[in-house]
Parts: C-alpha cells; structure tokens; sequence
C-alpha cells in the first residue's frame, strides 16, 4: 500500500530524500499542467513546475501540516505563476494559444482537419481569450485558469488562493462575464 502525502512528508523531513521524490512523482504532472495554464509555454511551464518543487523541498521543514502538502505545494506553484505574470513582459494575445494546449494534450487534438474558415475563427477568438485572460485582475485570472484549464474545484481554489469560497465565485463571475462581454463580437 503506498503511503499519503502525509506519510512521505514526515519522512522527507526526517532526511529521506526517497520520499521527496515520490511527492514528486506523484504532483508533477499536475503541477506542470497549472503552470502551462499560466506560462502557456512548454519550457517556462517545466522551469515554473521545477522552480515551485526546489521551493517546496528548501521550505519542507517549515511545512507545519495546519493544510495538505498539496494545497501547500500548489499555493507556493501559483505564487511563482503569479509572479512570472508580473514579470513577463509579452504580447497578451501571446499568451493563450490554441496549438500548444494541443501540443501539451494531443489526445484531445480534433480527429478531422477544420476548415480554413473555421481555423481562421478559431484563431481569432483564441487570440481574443487570451488577450482577455491576460486583461483581467491577477486573482480573477487564477481562479478561471485554476477552475477551467486545471479543474480544480470551488473549495480547491479557496484553499490555493487563500480566500472564501463565495470570494472565488465572485472572481469567476466577473472572469466570465469580462469573457462574455468581450467576446460578443463572435457569438
């Protein structure tokens, strides 16, 4: 039977570097997909993901278990996400594209080819969501990113953001409806 996160924490604090990489193993995937929802780049995406692991592994002492290791660990990736944000300095409509989220997830790339004209539309309202994405508060932003790209729920985001639940759907609501009122043009 494997041991919870709870288990390997202990043991990781205790010195057993075995059990870190377990913790590790076993969050990755994760991790790496909420900090290509942010970066929406392969490599800043792993470097984020690595960066939060090698963040979390200096602090692990520090790590009192008043939450789980998960919304622990996730609260630091976020805050490094949040960061690289502030830092990067990009075009918007950069930072949403739809080729790479097929890239990261080809198993979900459509089966038949779209039709120019569609591929023509679907560029320009990818273009357009990030550009909105990128327009909204930091902390709206997180809560879409963290329920529609990663789907984490309601009381998940709570817990990484730090905040009341009620306060999560109120960033949600106002994120989707800055979405709806911008992207009206292609309903």
């Amino acid at each position: 039977m494997n041991p919870g996160d709870e288990e390997l924490v202990a043991s990781a604090q205790q010195g057993n570097r075995r059990a870190f990489e377990e913790l590790v193993e076993r969050h990755q995937r994760k991790a790496y997909h909420i900090a290509f929802g942010f970066a929406r780049d392969r490599e800043d995406a792993k470097d984020l993901s690595q960066e939060a692991f090698l963040k979390a592994f200096s602090y692990l002492r520090n790590f009192d278990g008043r939450s789980s290791f998960y919304t622990w660990f996730y609260r630091i990736l976020v805050n490094l996400c949040l960061d690289y944000k502030r830092r990067q300095n990009r075009n918007p409509a950069e930072t949403f594209d739809e080729n790479a989220q097929n890239q990261v997830e080809p198993s979900q790339a459509p089966n038949k080819p779209r039709a120019p004209d569609q591929e023509v539309l679907a560029k320009q309202i990818s273009l357009r969501v990030g550009e909105v994405l990128a327009s909204l508060p930091a902390r709206q932003r997180t809560a879409f990113v963290l329920k529609n790209h990663q789907g984490l729920s309601i009381k998940e985001i709570a817990e990484l953001m730090e905040t009341a639940e009620g306060t999560v759907k109120v960033h949600l609501h106002r994120a989707v409806a800055a979405l709806r009122e911008k992207l009206a043009d292609f309903a």
